[in-house]
């Protein structure tokens, strides 16, 4: 059984604060049909997707306007640095921001929860005490908050990258 692929493009961004090229300012899913990439409006929609697309994959028609007649949106390949996710990953909880950043070595990716004053969470157990300090929070599931990183493409990073040793893995689909 073929799997969908979501991905997100990382690729140079304009903000002090975060790691210049190294932020995903691009989201974007698969047709499970035509296989081409469709741009993704927003964070919040491609979570939605991601959420959701084992049992309903995405598919062009899913956006407003588009078919599987219309070219595809974005092209796989090294214009960009390509990370797929994984299908199925729930939703961020509401009050929090999922942030992911591309290490400089091409590796991997860290995953952040950014809280509404700015506070940013580096793992469950700094989630699980926030949440008590805040209670306002108390609904948010921890088990939504996940570290889960995507997959750096590795045929998709820069020459010049300074790859960490790779590792091998066999995976299934995505």
């Amino acid at each position: 059984m073929e799997e969908e692929e979501l991905g997100k493009a990382a690729t140079p961004r304009a903000k002090k604060d975060l790691a210049p090229g190294r932020v995903v300012d691009t989201y974007a899913a698969q047709c499970e049909t035509c296989h081409k990439w469709r741009v993704i409006d927003s964070q919040e929609e491609y979570e939605d997707i991601r959420s959701r697309v084992v049992e309903d994959p995405f598919t062009c028609g899913k956006k407003k306007q588009v078919s599987c007649e219309d070219p595809a949106d974005l092209d796989y390949d090294s214009s960009r640095t390509w990370v797929i996710d994984k299908p199925g990953l729930p939703r961020t909880p509401r009050g929090f921001k999922r942030s992911l950043v591309l290490r400089k070595d091409y590796s991997k990716m860290d995953t952040y929860y950014i809280t509404q004053a700015g506070k940013k969470l580096r793992s469950r157990n700094e989630v699980a005490s926030y949440i008590k300090d805040n209670p306002e929070f108390k609904d948010a599931p921890l088990g939504d908050f996940t570290f889960t990183v995507p997959k750096v493409m590795e045929d998709t990073c820069p020459p010049d990258a300074k790859l960490a040793s790779p590792t091998t893995t066999t995976t299934d689909g995505v």
